[in-house]
This record gives structure tokens, C-alpha cells and sequence, in this order.
């Protein structure tokens, strides 16, 4: 197996997984799905092209840099009719993640070309959330799966947020292997 690695970051991002209607949620770390969104967006896939391939994946995210949760209270007033429900959207402001994607090595490439050259912008979980660039970190062939190379990569986090705080304890979220939960946490060292 082969690892993609990804680094997410950018000045505000948003992960969310069961938002609806007026309340936008995000979770702390990237999910799957907006992952595979973010692939999917690099390589020019419409909404109806299938991305059981993508699904695929083994998937893991190391918080490098937690951020801080912001809310942003939107009103909007269509020049015609009745104005629109007030929504409240959250956003992970100054968060950094490395995301591990473990499968085929040539697979893996194809989607770290897609990245270097995107089809469309890439975005951290919405329109308002452009990614800072480089997203891809390269394929590594080092590494026996996610897991070992998110607990083996070096921390990227900011150097002001390096100083404040240590890489003793990272978290760390993975897809769940036989018999766990889907979403397992652990501490890096």
C-alpha cells in the first residue's frame, strides 16, 4: 500500500456532516466525504460520477493545529420576494490538518496530479474556504498504511503555534479497521 498525504490548511475551513437548514455545523477535523469531495473537485468529477473508487480509500486525519471554532451570522435579502431565513454557519478559523490516504500507488498518483493541477478550485469544505496551497504533500512509499504515517510524519503546524504548544500529544482519527468503531482516536508521540 501506498500513502497520499494532504495538508489542509488555510485561514478558514469547515467539515460539517449533519448541518441543515438554518444551522451550519462543522466538525474539528476534516471528514471522509468532504475529502473525497476535495478529490473529486481536483479531478473534474461532476455531482452524478461515481466515486466508489474514491470511497476506497483507506482515511486518516492528524490535527496539527486545532484552530478555533467561529460562527458567522448571514442574512440575505433577495431583491425580489420574501428574505431568506437567517443562518448561522460555523467555520474552523487557523486550523492545520495532515490527512493520510492509504491504497494503489497509481491510483494515489493520479489523484496527487489532480491536485498539483486541479480542474476546479479546491475548497476546505465550502465555497468561502479556498485551500492554501501545496494541498498534496506527495505519494510516499515508506509507509505500511494511514496510520503508521500519521504517527511517523513530522508536525506542520505553525511556527507561532509551535511555540505555545508541544507535538507530544497529536490527535489522530482513522477509518475503522476489523472490529473497531468507525472513527478510532489516539495519541501520538
Amino acid at each position: 500500500m501506498s500513502v497520499l498525504l494532504l495538508s489542509l490548511s488555510a485561514p478558514m475551513q469547515s467539515w460539517g456532516d449533519s448541518s441543515r437548514f438554518v444551522r451550519r455545523n462543522t466538525n474539528n477535523e476534516p471528514t471522509k466525504s468532504g475529502v473525497l469531495g476535495l478529490l473529486a473537485s481536483a479531478q473534474g468529477r461532476s455531482r452524478e460520477d461515481p466515486i466508489e473508487d474514491l470511497a476506497g480509500l483507506e482515511f486518516g486525519v492528524r490535527v496539527e493545529q486545532p484552530g478555533r471554532v467561529i460562527r458567522d451570522f448571514q442574512t440575505e435579502r433577495p431583491a425580489e420576494g420574501k428574505p431568506m431565513p437567517l443562518t448561522n454557519r460555523y467555520y474552523l478559523a487557523d486550523a492545520r490538518f495532515l490527512v493520510a490516504l492509504g491504497g494503489e500507488r497509481d491510483f494515489l498518483v493520479t489523484l496527487d496530479v489532480a491536485l498539483r493541477n486541479p480542474k476546479w478550485p479546491l475548497y476546505l469544505g465550502r465555497r468561502a474556504c479556498p485551500a492554501d496551497f501545496p494541498v498534496t504533500l506527495g505519494v510516499h512509499d515508506e509507509y505500511d498504511d494511514v496510520r503508521q504515517a500519521l504517527t511517523q510524519e513530522p508536525w506542520r503546524a505553525s511556527d507561532y503555534y509551535k511555540s505555545k504548544h508541544n507535538s507530544s500529544q497529536l490527535e489522530v482519527a482513522c477509518d475503522a479497521h476489523a472490529g473497531r468503531t468507525p472513527k478510532t482516536r489516539m495519541i501520538c508521540h
